[in-house]
């Protein structure tokens, strides 16, 4: 493993500094990880030590690592077209305001819907929050402009569901085996799990602790699976999807998904929405993105709002995985928005003085 003192230095600062409790992390290329670290404890109270066996709630990559995966899988196979409106995939989507809304703009966030509703203090599984996402008014026209949006991958998981005919945890489960990743990538972790995973925020709706649990209201509302958040996972599990991506993005078709280098490319191609920085799923590098200032022009990355982070780099065929429990014991505690630049460019800096 390379050392990277720098990029160490940060962590420990940000955990003396009560940025989280716990945090796991992993820096590697194409052909296998080069650094990991973990340190901390997995809440506060816990005398439980983080490991690289540690499991986090991933939060919103589900989004990449899921849902636009498993979009990229129908969208080879031509059975999901990014042209399709989404009203003939969704009957509840009506109102000539939506009907110009594609596939597309659900990956692109620029359906015009807003970016979070707290559906989950009233409805709870997928009829009511589809019916409710259908009629949710719109904050602006449809590829106008876009607002990254839960929603949007809400319904881009109820699509994925019909047209996989299967639960979208059951189709992510064969995604993983297709893709032979070995890690611990997963919806609803088993109790027996539990006491490996970070834990998450105090959370006054449900009126404990949370580990284990899937933190964020709404996918809780949708059993713990849904579209825009729900998996779990380890620093090692993500760093082996991020190395399938750089993979494909370096030129190389998968067999096992029958995924081609060419789909992954239009998945990481930046909108031609005005003013949007979001690819299909993914989001693309700027001045002010999460991996800091010091990653090329085509690094593509997600972050999570319990902590965790993903960016990738193909230009210089990197990649670097950061999870953290910065939302325990509240999530307002926002330290984690200057630790992830800080992360970034230290790997950087570390990466280009062993060169």
């Amino acid at each position: 493993m390379t050392p990277l003192d720098t990029t160490a230095h940060v962590l420990d600062q940000a955990l003396a500094a009560r940025a989280f409790s716990a945090v796991t992390a992993e820096v590697g290329a194409v052909g296998g990880a080069i650094w990991r670290y973990a340190a901390g404890r997995l809440s506060y109270e816990s005398d439980r030590r983080v490991t690289s066996a540690t499991i986090f709630d991933l939060a919103s990559l589900t989004k990449v690592l899921c849902t636009t995966a498993l979009s990229l899988r129908l969208l080879e196979r031509g059975i999901l077209d990014l042209a399709t409106p989404i009203a003939a995939l969704m009957p509840t989507w009506t109102g000539d305001e939506r009907r110009t809304a594609q596939v597309r703009d659900l990956l692109e966030h620029s359906t015009g819907l807003p970016a979070y509703r707290p559906y989950y203090l009233t409805l709870a599984g997928r009829a009511s929050y589809e019916n409710a996402i259908g009629h949710e008014p719109l904050a602006y026209l449809p590829r106008s402009r876009s607002i990254y949006s839960d929603l949007d991958f809400m319904l881009l998981g109820f699509i994925l569901e019909d047209l996989f005919a299967q639960p979208l945890e059951r189709a992510f489960l064969d995604w993983c085996t297709a893709t032979g990743l070995q890690g611990v990538l997963r919806f609803v972790p088993d109790v027996s799990v539990h006491d490996d995973i970070a834990a998450t925020e105090l959370d006054p709706w449900r009126g404990r602790l949370l580990q284990g649990q899937v933190h964020d209201e709404n996918a809780a509302a949708l059993g713990g699976i849904a579209g825009h958040a729900g998996l779990f996972g380890t620093a090692e599990a993500v760093g082996e999807a991020a190395r399938w991506w750089l993979a494909r993005l370096a030129g190389h078709d998968d067999a096992g998904t029958g995924i081609s280098a060419a789909t992954a490319r239009e998945a990481v191609r930046r909108s031609q929405v005005p003013g949007s920085s979001r690819a299909l799923g993914w989001d693309t590098m700027l001045p002010t993105s999460s991996c800091g200032t010091h990653w090329s022009t085509s690094a593509i990355g997600h972050t999570g709002f319990t902590g965790t982070s993903l960016w990738l780099d193909p230009e210089r065929d990197r990649y670097a995985v950061l999870l953290t429990n910065r939302v325990h014991p509240s999530r307002e505690n926002d330290r984690i928005q200057q630790v992830r630049r800080d992360f970034h460019d230290a790997i950087a800096i570390d990466l280009e003085r062993a060169a």
